[in-house]
């Protein structure tokens, strides 16, 4: 019998949710299927490669589809989160790669692909709360600088006292949109800047590994480290389903 991730609590937790966005109805198989998605996402294999414990590989992956144009497994991350600490919000992009199986998909979209240094890759930009839980993210290609999705970060983000994020985030009009939004930005200045960090506080700066520790622990799961999802919705709905694992922990 292949490993499982769901203990009971969890299960009955994820079920509640589920059945409350009103999109999913009750069957005696979701939590089976919902394990198979889970192990996928754990390992990375193919959809075919699916153990028969889990039911039919094709069964799995249709539900799993049909989750994602619903959003359901984004519903399920964003109402766990609900309980977050805004007092910081710490923010960053961390880069993936694309697996040759994530390209060829029809689609006027650019999917969230892109070509960086390192080929072919998705990025994902993360903001996490005081206590490393994450409470939004968005996907772009790889290529795609991280400053550029900073006030998209913030603004749906919950309000928070303090902004903290890396000098790759350094730029006045960075600094100016966290402070209209009532927060107080603290990002460090390149050398090159003529504006010294005299108005840093490092001691809360150093808090900032939580946001890394949020992408360490997500890329544990194989299907999150390696895109290998054709659309940016099905890469976008395990990642929800990487990060609302985390929140599990809290709420079980």
């Amino acid at each position: 019998m292949p490993r499982t991730m769901l203990t009971d609590k969890r299960w009955l937790k994820l079920k509640e949710l589920m059945l409350n966005s009103g999109r999913v109805y009750n069957k005696f198989d979701h939590r089976m299927t919902l394990e198979g998605i889970l192990y996928r996402m754990r390992t990375g294999i193919p959809w075919r490669d699916l153990p028969p414990h889990f039911g039919l590989w094709s069964t799995v992956f249709r539900r799993f589809n049909l989750w994602s144009k619903k959003g359901i497994l984004n519903t399920i991350f964003k109402h766990l989160a609900l309980i977050t600490d805004s007092e910081w919000l710490f923010i960053d992009g961390s880069i993936v790669r694309a697996h040759q199986h994530s390209s060829g998909a029809k689609s006027d979209k650019d999917e969230s692909i892109g070509k960086s240094r390192g080929g072919f890759s998705t990025k994902i930009h993360l903001a996490v709360d005081s206590y490393g839980y994450p409470v939004h993210f968005e996907l772009t290609g790889g290529q795609r600088n991280d400053f550029v999705m900073a006030e998209s970060l913030i603004k749906h983000s919950p309000k928070s006292d303090y902004v903290i994020a890396d000098k790759g985030y350094d730029s006045q009009s960075i600094r100016d949109y966290v402070t209209e939004h009532g927060s107080e930005p603290l990002i460090p200045r390149r050398k090159d800047n003529t504006q010294k960090n005299n108005d840093m506080d490092w001691d809360l700066y150093k808090y900032r590994h939580l946001v890394e520790n949020a992408f360490a622990q997500i890329k544990h799961f194989r299907a999150v480290s390696t895109r290998y999802d054709k659309l940016e919705r099905n890469y976008a709905s395990m990642v929800s389903l990487a990060f609302a694992i985390m929140w599990l922990s809290m709420h079980t």
